[in-house]
Order: C-alpha cells, then sequence, then structure tokens
C-alpha cells in the first residue's frame, strides 16, 4: 500500500506535546480550549493551566523495555490520547478530539474505537520501518459505522463461524439495549445475547451492561452494574449488585461486585476492575469470589495486560448520585489520598503499582486503554482540520 502526502504540512501540529520523563508538562491547544470551555464555560479568558501530564521516574523505561505504546479514551474530555516516546527517550503525546470516544480495541495494523453515535476502524498506513515526522505509526480513520446514541461501551473482534463470509465480526457492548450486538450495512446495530434476567430489548439501560472479555477468539464474559430489568434500575444497587455473566451458559459467575468494568481474560484468570471499591482482581471462578490485588485511588475503568503488567485507567468520581456513597469514598478516606485520573502500570506477580501517568486538569475521566504492540511512537489524522484531506493511500 502507498502513502501519498499531497503537501508536507500537517494542519495539528500545534497538537502534539513532549513530555521528559517525570517532569509536569503545562499546555493549551485550540482543541483543548475548547473542551475546557465545554467543561466550565464561565473559564474562557483565564489563564490557568488547561492539562498537567506527570510520568513517573521509570515509566518511559518501561515502555521502552516493553516495546509499546498505549492509547486511551477520555469521553469527558472526547479526546483519544497516543502514549508514546520520542526518539531522545522522551515521552510523546498526541490527542486527537473525538465526541464521547469510549470503548477501544486493537488488533495488528488496525485500531477500533466507539464515539457518540459511531463506530470507528483506524489504520496504521506507515509501513515497518518507515516513519512520519518521527513517528512510526500514523492511523488514519478509514471507516465508520453509524450506530446512533447506544451508549456503545467495550468493543471486540470475534472469529465468525466458519459458515460465515467475513473471518471477523465487531462486538460491542450496548449498554442503552442491554444487550451485545454488532454493526449492521443497513441497521443502527443487530442484537447478538442479552442477560437471562433481561426480558426485552429496550433503549432503558436497565442493569448497566459495560464490560466484555474475549476468550478463544469468542464473547465469554460480561459485566453488568446489577441484575435489574426496567429503566435505569442499576442505580439503586450501585453499591453490591455487580455481578460477571457467563455468556455462552447464561450462568452468573459473580455476584456482590460494586459497579464493575474491564473484564479481562489473561494467564488462565478472569481478571476485572471492581470500581466501586478502587480495586484490581481477579475472580476465582471455582469459589464464586473476587479476589483483590490492588487498591488504585480512583474509580477504575479501561485495562489491558502486557505479559505480567496490567495497565489501567482510574478517573476522579463525579461529584453526582451515581458515584456517591460508594466503598471507594471511605477507602480514599481511609487511606489519606484525594482520587486521581491516569493510568497505572500494576505488577501481577506482586500487585505493586510499579509505574503511573497523573492527568489533572481538562481531564477528569478516562474509559479505555489499549496497548500498541511493537509501536514506539503513534499519532493520528482527525477531523478538526484539513489534514485529512492531504493524507491519501492507494491499495
Amino acid at each position: 500500500m502507498a502513502l501519498l502526502r499531497l503537501r508536507s504540512t500537517v494542519g495539528e501540529s500545534s497538537q502534539k506535546l513532549f513530555l521528559p520523563c517525570g517532569e509536569i508538562l503545562t499546555y493549551r491547544t485550540s482543541e483543548l480550549s475548547r473542551s475546557l470551555c465545554q467543561v466550565n464555560p464561565s473559564d474562557r479568558t483565564t489563564d490557568k493551566p488547561s492539562l498537567e501530564i506527570n510520568a513517573s521516574r521509570q515509566f518511559t523505561a518501561w515502555l521502552y523495555e516493553q516495546n509499546l505504546s498505549l492509547s486511551f479514551t477520555t469521553y469527558q474530555a472526547g479526546k483519544l490520547f497516543f502514549i508514546g516516546l520520542q526518539a531522545n527517550g522522551k515521552l510523546s503525546v498526541f490527542e486527537r478530539s473525538f465526541e464521547r470516544c469510549m470503548g477501544l480495541y486493537a488488533n495488528g495494523n488496525s485500531l477500533y474505537m466507539s464515539s457518540l453515535y459511531q463506530l470507528w476502524k483506524f489504520e496504521n498506513i506507515i509501513q515497518p520501518g518507515q516513519n512520519h515526522q518521527g513517528y512510526d505509526a500514523l492511523y488514519l480513520p478509514q471507516m465508520s459505522y453509524v450506530t446512533g446514541d447506544l451508549d456503545i461501551h467495550d468493543i471486540a473482534l470475534s472469529k465468525a463461524e466458519e459458515k460465515e463470509l467475513k473471518s471477523q465480526k465487531l462486538l460491542f457492548v450496548n449498554t442503552l439495549f442491554s444487550c451485545l450486538g454488532t454493526v449492521s450495512e443497513t441497521h443502527s446495530f443487530v442484537p447478538l445475547w442479552q442477560p437471562p434476567f433481561i426480558s426485552k430489548l429496550a433503549a432503558e439501560d436497565r442493569c448497566h451492561l459495560n464490560g466484555l472479555a474475549m476468550q478463544s477468539g469468542k464473547a465469554k464474559y460480561v459485566t453488568a452494574v446489577s441484575q435489574s430489568d426496567i429503566a435505569e434500575g442499576w442505580r439503586e444497587h450501585r453499591a453490591n449488585g455487580g455481578c460477571v455473566i457467563d455468556v455462552e451458559s447464561n450462568e452468573i459467575v459473580l455476584r456482590g461486585l460494586s459497579m464493575p468494568h474491564s473484564p479481562r481474560w489473561h494467564q488462565e484468570k478472569l481478571w476485572l476492575l471492581n470500581s466501586g471499591a478502587g480495586e484490581f482482581g481477579f475472580a476465582d471462578l471455582k469459589r464464586g469470589v473476587f479476589e483483590p490485588i490492588a487498591f488504585c485511588p480512583g474509580y477504575l475503568r479501561g485495562c489491558v495486560f502486557v505479559g505480567d503488567f496490567a495497565v489501567v485507567g482510574i478517573s476522579q468520581p463525579r461529584h453526582n448520585k451515581t458515584f456517591s456513597g460508594l466503598a471507594l469514598d471511605e477507602k480514599l478516606h481511609q487511606k489519606n489520598v484525594e482520587p486521581r485520573c491516569g493510568l497505572l502500570v500494576i505488577d501481577l506477580r506482586s500487585g505493586d503499582i510499579v509505574h503511573s501517568l497523573r492527568i489533572e486538569g481538562v481531564v477528569l475521566e478516562l474509559y479505555d486503554v489499549v496497548a500498541l504492540l511493537g509501536i514506539r511512537r503513534p499519532m493520528a489524522i482527525g477531523f478538526r482540520s484539513d489534514e485529512i484531506r492531504r493524507v491519501v493511500t492507494v491499495g
């Protein structure tokens, strides 16, 4: 595949920023200024910083050793971030704007992302050994499905049955309709599965189905905030009504969780985030209990594994009824710590938080995170400038 650059300039070059290891970077761009004004309309003329990113001392060394970069979403600020390394070893951060971006899934050169009413597929158009302005991956939006506002959370690719023409199928958690669904060329979505306690498909967010764990290329486990079967009934069971459901058997394999998210199958274990309690751990499926291995100072969402490490996202809980009265509040008080926003790297062997990326300012909440294996410094093309017109690929 050939990459044609019709012009050499990049319209959003001001969006690129670089951080030395351990240094706090404060910056403001036109994009983030707009985001800040949306969060706080009265702050249109202030000189306060819009974003601060602080990497722990060995975070960049860990990225280098693992030969990867990271990407994460923040639906609250409407940003897709890429975290990598410059050639000199310093941190590189690149961001693009997508309204209410949430679920992420990386597969080879492809990156999938859900947004307010679309599911996007990006393709890395840089060939191995090449680079574009110092970046070794350039994610170009190649196609999207218009789904409507389904409040899509986790997304994944499944291996389709042999009788189907396409070898892979894009799955997503349709939180609004309390089901798993897939995309369609003629409809907003096609329902594939719903929890056994959901009596009908309705746009009512009955149980707040949110997380999806794949096993052997198939949907295996999902997380829900409750087993309620009435419009927004999950809000009454935030503290301990959460559960994990086996998609194949329809069996509820874990109960008593607090707003669980991001189940993932790794090293023959089902890992998940017990978000309302700030706990990262795994499910003992034989005993039907959750085993926490680490407390994280924030509301957990987003999880990806790299060998013996997990990278998880933490957010500052919103000051509303949805996040009030949870065990997380009491634990933060006991440990005398304020909730944080950022990424944590957890060593699965010890449960220790060994590296972190702390985010302060306009970005308060994260949703998902993925690892981009073998990529040192990624970037992406967005829609807020005309650069999308100037990048053309030929198959």
